[in-house]
């Protein structure tokens, strides 16, 4: 089945065997404390079942699928409050924006620039970011994602998490994946034979999601692949009290990128029908090799 993409001022849509399999929203109409950005929701299974969560009432800056960063010298592009060493969560004035500047569509894969503005106007980071459907299959699609940050600033800049603010394991920054409400207490899998929420702040070359949906007797089953050259790669996962996943760049260190650097980030999200079995899902992984 070969994707079509579709998209207009607002919205990119991908489909596959009739299926819409997810609406990227490029130019959003978000509040400004919830960080404006880019995201994709809803994402489907080839089924038709959404596997993503939209503004939960908990944390409204989650948004499906995003590409974005909790602590940039300070200024947060994630959304909501910010964690302050011993003050904990605060709502400061430093709130950014990520904001879509252009497309190139080049059949299944899309290019696209942004540019990063923090609260106070300052065009601090451009992006490049790539993504793509490949991997059609009677039961499963890949999204291919690559994004590449580069510092417009004279300065360094130093990204963080919670984490690297003092919070323990609560390392969350960059491609994170928010769940239906339905998926709460599913199953965490990981590479090594890892499982369970045990895995949130380890290292794992895949971890995979399988959650069940209201109203329809069917589960769905999202397996996370991170690149071998990804820097410092350690994941942020829950299953409870929401189902969240998130490869962080820095969790547990923050990452300096100096004036006219260059960050490079890649991943793949299989997203699957039913729930796969361990065995299911390393075969997947082997069929997806970098």
């Amino acid at each position: 089945m070969e994707p079509v993409i579709e998209y207009d001022d607002e919205v990119l849509t991908a489909c596959a065997g009739g299926v819409e399999l997810f609406r990227y929203v490029h130019r959003p109409s978000t509040p400004a404390f919830e960080g404006p950005k880019p995201y994709l929701h809803p994402v489907r299974t080839l089924a038709g079942d959404v596997v993503t969560a939209f503004r939960p009432h908990d944390h409204r800056w989650h948004k499906g699928v995003q590409m974005t960063a909790t602590d940039v010298s300070g200024e947060n592009f994630w959304g909501g409050v910010t964690y302050v060493r011993d003050q904990g969560y605060v709502a400061l004035p430093n709130v950014g924006t990520m904001r879509h500047e252009e497309f190139a569509v080049d059949g299944a894969r899309v290019g696209e620039v942004l540019s990063w503005f923090t609260e106070a106007g300052e065009r601090w980071i451009t992006e490049r970011r790539a993504f793509a459907v490949r991997d059609v299959r009677a039961d499963s699609w890949t999204l291919e994602f690559a994004t590449s940050l580069t510092n417009l600033r004279a300065e360094p800049l130093v990204f963080g998490s919670p984490t690297t603010n003092g919070r323990e394991l609560a390392g969350y920054t960059g491609f994170f994946w928010r769940g239906p409400r339905s998926f709460t207490g599913g199953e965490v899998l990981a590479a090594g034979g890892g499982a369970g929420q045990e895995l949130m702040g380890s290292c794992a070359a895949w971890l995979a999601f399988v959650g069940q949906h209201d109203e329809v007797d069917r589960s769905s089953t999202l397996v996370f692949l991170d690149h071998p050259e990804n820097p410092g790669t350690h994941w942020f996962v829950r299953s409870t009290p929401f189902a969240a996943v998130n490869p962080s760049f820095a969790f547990h260190d923050t990452v300096g990128l100096e004036p006219g650097g260059t960050l490079n980030l890649r991943y793949r999200l299989v997203v699957g029908d039913g729930a796969w079995s361990r065995e299911q899902i390393e075969s997947c992984v082997e069929e997806h090799p970098w």
